[in-house]
């Protein structure tokens, strides 16, 4: 059984913008300075508490505040704006459809939480477009543990060799190297500020339109 992963957050849509929002809204509250999308941009990718404590940790305020309170802080305000402004990348949506058409099981392996995952794929009429929504909590492990992948083709009966990881960094590109998965990378996304191509990928791809193809040889 063909199977294509997905990364979510800078490879199928652009989430940066609504991201930054609901960061600089928490940091308001407690008085702190605030960042800038390209910052956020490189912060993406291990997950929404990881990202907000480095936002944390690179701006000057008081630091009293326990964490669990700030960061309750943040998951209500990126509950509000996940999905309002954050927009799918190029050719996204016609390739998802293709690759459906084709007969390929299609799923998001991500290491954002469920709760944000799900909300951003209502809002862009994604709810139902995935076979499997592996998210940063639905495991005991997350990216790069090559046991997300693993777990990925357990549940949708496929094997390595019929398998291929789409990402946009090298957290992705660890992952389907670790699980033993062909993983193509797009330029586009978030990858700590580095060019893609040090992760070395099996192949940098400018969109995913290709993707189909990769299951017709």
């Amino acid at each position: 059984m063909a199977v294509v992963m997905y990364d979510l957050d800078g490879t199928l849509l652009d989430t940066a913008a609504e991201i930054t929002q609901a960061v600089n809204l928490t940091l308001a509250e407690f008085c702190h300075a605030q960042v800038s999308q390209a910052q956020v941009r490189d912060w993406i990718g291990h997950g929404t508490g990881w990202l907000m404590k480095t936002a944390w940790q690179h701006t000057s305020g008081p630091t009293d505040a326990p964490w669990e309170t700030v960061m309750e802080r943040f998951i209500h305000h990126y509950e509000q704006t996940a999905g309002t402004s954050s927009r799918p990348f190029p050719h996204v949506l016609d390739t998802l459809r293709r690759a459906r058409a084709y007969g390929v099981k299609q799923a998001i392996v991500t290491n954002k939480e469920r709760r944000f995952t799900e909300r951003v794929l209502e809002r862009h009429g994604l709810a139902d477009a995935f076979d499997l929504v592996i998210c940063g909590d639905s495991l005991a492990v997350k990216k790069p543990h090559p046991g997300v992948i693993e777990h990925c083709l357990s549940a949708l009966g496929a094997t390595r060799g019929e398998a291929l990881f789409v990402g946009d960094s090298e957290i992705d590109v660890s992952t389907a190297r670790a699980a033993g998965v062909i993983c193509w990378a797009v330029p586009y996304g978030y990858n700590l500020g580095r060019p893609i191509a040090d992760a070395m990928p099996d192949r940098i791809v400018p969109d995913i339109r290709d993707v189909p193809t990769f299951f017709r040889h």
